[in-house]
């Protein structure tokens, strides 16, 4: 696509080749079955003194699972894209194409290196992308910011590999050593893609929906598969409990401010938030196949309702599928959530059990909403009926994960949990209507342009490193000024004095 786009720019079936790729790709997918686990190492990298290890690429179950929602949400952003204002955007295309290529390598990545390697190529890539659509330098330093704190988890990661190998021990994900955990886990937090809240788009709908869904979702993908190998053993800690208690309020948070955002698109980033608070729970209890489910059920069940943009009675009630695969009932994509396969810290459940279900009962709050939804009736006949597919295959494999094709697949899970979480969703839909409270807020508060309290630690943060620039700057000035020899030679003076002092 790249070379037709410069080598023949006036070609008009951009679309198809786009869509035939990706459903190419979508097919191959279901090729990995056949060999699974499949694995692909380069040869060891000079000089063996510095590189430990090579990159190496392990298609397994896990990563099977989290590569079919990558791909099938990269599908269905390229089919809806049929009905977007901004039709045909084939840079965007692109982008996508790129970031959920480089996705799928994260999730198949089997050691630190590997991983380090993509992370990075995956942030250059959505800096480039994000400063593309960024003209406001105020809206730049969120772009800087979101870059800032993905790369403190590459840091984090690199920290990990270090740790272990100063212990003589050689880190890769199958058999990550017990100390790294938890240097995993705040290395999948940081990387999530929440931070910011809400990144630098256009106001323009269709960039938010497209491009600004896959943005989201491909970032928080190849963080989550890092959930899925934090070795069993690092969670037995001590400071499990505590970390499970700031998890649920997290989860609360992301599923209380879900619940009362005013949309979908703004609502977005708690999305995030409580979903990826769920997984990183699983990940606590030593389950890393529900880790997987609630991250799966991030992408699949999230990205359909965020494209759904196209008022169609037949797929407004088909996106209750979403519902069901995120309920953790037998059978659904999430029925292993609550499963746990080691230190049980019930004070925190309740809190987890409430979180869930703010996050369902909003889920079917924005689904059931057609206030959002548009009604374009100049669209051709081919684009109208094209667009639903686009969200059906997303639905499709909410149900098809529920019974196919790994350890997550056919489970009854902790249907206790699953049922407690759906009565507390249907008495939060009893009550919005007689409680104010539950009901939508104004979106002053939550629009993009805003900084929720989230923010402020990394807008503090932020104003700190300005002041610190101003200082440099000023310094910069009075040093390279028409006074700036004085001043060097001063401090030359100085600094001769400060290590001469006291010396016969």
């Amino acid at each position: 696509m790249l070379l037709l786009r410069f080598i023949v720019p006036q070609f008009r079936y951009t679309w198809l080749v786009a869509t035939g790729g990706g459903i190419l790709a979508w097919i191959s997918v279901f090729a990995w079955q056949t060999q699974m686990p499949i694995a692909l190492q380069f040869s060891i990298w000079q000089p063996p003194s510095l590189f430990s290890q090579s990159p190496t690429f392990v298609a397994d179950e896990i990563a099977w699972v989290f590569t079919l929602s990558l791909v099938t949400l990269c599908l269905a952003i390229i089919i809806t894209s049929v009905v977007r204002s901004n039709f045909p955007n084939i840079v965007s295309w692109i982008v996508i194409l790129i970031l959920t290529s480089l996705g799928v390598l994260a999730v198949v990545a089997d050691n630190p290196l590997t991983l380090v390697l993509i992370w990075a190529a995956i942030d250059f890539a959505e800096l480039i992308a994000q400063m593309r659509f960024v003209e406001d330098p105020k809206l730049s330093e969120r772009v800087v910011i979101a870059f800032a704190s993905r790369a403190a988890g590459i840091f984090i990661l690199l920290w990990a590999d270090m740790v272990s190998a100063a212990d003589g021990q050689t880190f890769d994900f199958r058999s990550a050593p017990p100390q790294a955990g938890l240097y995993l886990l705040a290395a999948a937090a940081l990387r999530l893609g929440v931070l910011p809240l809400h990144l630098p788009y256009p106001n323009e709908l269709s960039i938010r929906r497209g491009f600004g869904t896959g943005l989201r979702m491909i970032s928080a993908a190849s963080s989550l598969i890092l959930l899925t190998r934090i070795p069993s053993s690092s969670v037995t800690s001590m400071l499990t409990p505590y970390l499970l208690i700031l998890v649920a309020f997290a989860a609360i948070y992301g599923g209380w401010t879900w619940m009362r955002a005013p949309d979908e698109l703004t609502a977005r980033p708690f999305w995030l938030i409580g979903m990826g608070s769920l997984a990183v729970a699983a990940a606590l209890q030593a389950n890393p196949i529900g880790a997987a489910a609630w991250g799966c059920a991030l992408i699949l069940v999230g990205s359909a309702l965020f494209l759904s943009s196209e008022t169609n009675r037949w797929l407004t009630r088909a996106l209750l599928i979403g519902v069901l695969g995120i309920s953790s009932l037998p059978f659904s994509l999430t029925a292993t959530g609550w499963n746990s396969g080691g230190m049980n810290f019930w004070p925190a459940w309740p809190f987890l059990l409430l979180a869930h279900a703010m996050l369902m009962a909003g889920f079917i709050r924005h689904g059931q909403r057609t206030s959002t939804r548009s009604v374009n009736e100049e669209q051709p006949i081919w684009a109208k009926n094209v667009y639903p597919i686009g969200i059906s295959l997303l639905l499709i494999t909410i149900i098809l994960l529920g019974l196919f094709g790994w350890s997550g697949a056919l489970q009854f899970g902790n249907w206790i949990a699953a049922s407690f979480a759906t009565f507390l969703t249907i008495g939060l839909l009893w009550l919005t209507p007689r409680l104010h409270i539950l009901n939508p807020v104004r979106a002053h508060w939550v629009r993009p342009s805003g900084a929720p309290w989230l923010d402020w630690g990394y807008r503090a943060m932020w104003n700190l490193y300005r002041q610190l620039r101003r200082i440099s700057n000023t310094l910069s000035s009075v040093l390279e000024g028409e006074s700036g020899i004085m001043w060097t030679l001063l401090f030359l003076v100085l600094f001769i004095s400060f290590f001469t002092r006291g010396t016969p």
